[in-house]
């Protein structure tokens, strides 16, 4: 081997140093930056697991964020509605009352019409009755013939006009 210019106990030598080298390197350095490169893939994968469940929850919060305005969409219309039906029914009682009073106040107009049509008619019997016993002391005191009596019964009449109209 000295003729190829190789010196054998060099080289041993330098395999054994290149040996120890590397299992040096290996022990301290290589399963050290191995450990370190897989705690950091490990927390590359939990951080995009936790980015992958992150965003699901944000998808299921923004679905529910959804769902809950569309329910408070319905239920401003079902109030809507039913405010709209508790018009309707206030409206349509008030027509009902308005239409029960004006009945009753036609009734009672009706009734006092009535009654006025019947004072006016009692008076007007008491004075005819009057105007008669007048009429018939009048003949009675004297006898008349058919001008005389036209005569006595429009002087009687005047004067029942004279008297109703006073009385009243």
């Amino acid at each position: 081997m000295d003729a190829l210019g190789i010196n054998l106990p060099g080289l041993v030598a330098q395999i054994i140093n290149f040996t120890i080298l590397l299992t040096v390197l290996y022990l301290l350095l290589y399963k050290p930056v191995i450990r370190m490169l897989d705690q950091r893939s490990d927390r590359i994968r939990d951080s995009l697991d936790q980015a992958d469940r992150l965003k699901a929850e944000s998808a299921d919060a923004a679905e529910a964020v959804k769902n809950q305005i569309e329910d408070a969409r319905q239920e401003g219309r079902n109030i809507v509605a039913q405010a709209t039906q508790v018009a309707e029914r206030v409206r349509e009682e008030a027509r009902e009352q308005a239409r029960r009073d004006a009945e009753q106040i036609a009734t009672r107009a009706q009734a006092d019409i009535q009654r006025e049509r019947d004072d006016a008619l009692e008076r007007l019997r008491a004075q005819f009755s009057d105007l008669a016993i007048l009429a018939a002391e009048r003949v009675i005191n004297s006898s008349l013939d058919a001008a005389q009596h036209r005569r006595l019964i429009d002087e009687v009449l005047q004067e029942g006009m004279k008297n109703g109209s006073a009385q009243n």
